[in-house]
């Protein structure tokens, strides 16, 4: 496993999170298709990588179901991580920083996940490896977006904003060097890549895609999420 190569693939990550919440507090009209675009590319990594390279590797442990499962349950903790931690919208209620404050938290621990996934999607092979890390730069881009927006939405100031930018934006690497310490046999790396592929369903599908649709019009945005979902098909046929 190439440490250098995963440590600098996460210092990009640090880059692409720090642009996404740069521009969302400069540029308002793209972040619809910004956010479909990365909705796309999440989700096409799930469903293009992940979930065949998962397959192939347990394929010798575990059959469709066993695999179907460890991606139904990330799917379905990401979910209840989600609704309990980072949902916090109120309703009837004012703007409460610490709410923001919260939702940046939530987004800066998923960002370590990214960077620990992509050191482990290099235990499986170089090519999983960068296709994984092609999707979490798309991903990171907009949590650095989303880290912004709930911070100031929740009555944040610009300053706290751009600290927890920061913290969001150099929480990969932590994630990253955790993983250059941690090595795991084929058939759990099966499971683990399933469940990294329940998580990034969910983010596309019932957070990146809905957000995109409320910023901006549907058909642009469904067009950027089709564009983004295309170019990760591609970088798996190139990188396989």
């Amino acid at each position: 496993m190439n440490s250098s190569l995963i440590m600098g693939i996460a210092v990009l990550t640090c880059g692409a999170t720090m642009l996404g919440g740069l521009l969302a507090l400069t540029l308002k009209r793209q972040v619809a298709l910004m956010l479909g675009f990365s909705a796309g590319a999440v989700l096409g990594v799930a469903l293009f990588d992940l979930l065949p390279e998962a397959l192939r590797l347990g394929e010798n442990h575990f059959g469709w179901s066993a695999i179907g499962a460890a991606a139904a349950a990330g799917f379905l903790l990401y979910g209840l991580f989600d609704r309990l931690v980072t949902r916090h919208d109120k309703p009837g209620c004012g703007p409460d920083p610490a709410l923001g404050f919260i939702g940046a938290g939530s987004f800066s621990f998923h960002s370590m996940l990214d960077g620990f996934g992509i050191g482990v999607a290099f235990q499986v092979s170089h090519e999983a490896g960068l296709v994984v890390a092609a999707a979490v730069l798309a991903h990171d881009f907009a949590d650095g977006l989303n880290t912004v927006n709930v911070v100031v939405k929740n009555g944040g100031s610009k300053a706290q904003a751009l600290r927890w930018l920061l913290t969001d934006a150099l929480a990969p690497l932590v994630g990253a060097g955790l993983s250059l310490f941690v090595s795991l046999p084929p058939d759990m790396l099966a499971l683990l890549l399933a469940g990294i592929a329940g998580f990034f369903l969910y983010i596309g599908g019932l957070d990146l895609l809905p957000e995109s649709q409320r910023a901006g019009p549907r058909w642009a945005s469904g067009a950027a999420t089709l564009l983004g979902a295309a170019f990760l098909f591609a970088v798996v046929q190139l990188a396989g």
